[in-house]
């Protein structure tokens, strides 16, 4: 079953891809910005992991 917070944390990951995607396209000065912010999309994920592993013990 999909819990709204998974819907949200796929949201989270959307507007990461799109916002990193919309940074690289923009030009050389804005690359080290969409590095930066390609960074945040394994992150959100890896909490959502750690986050679903701690409800399952529970």
């Amino acid at each position: 079953m999909i819990k709204t917070s998974d819907v949200l944390i796929l949201i989270a990951v959307a507007v990461a891809f799109m916002t990193t995607a919309f940074l690289w396209f923009q030009g050389a000065d804005t690359k080290q910005e969409a590095l930066f912010t390609a960074t945040w999309i394994p992150s959100i994920l890896t909490f959502a992991i750690y986050f679903k592993i701690i409800t399952r013990r529970n």
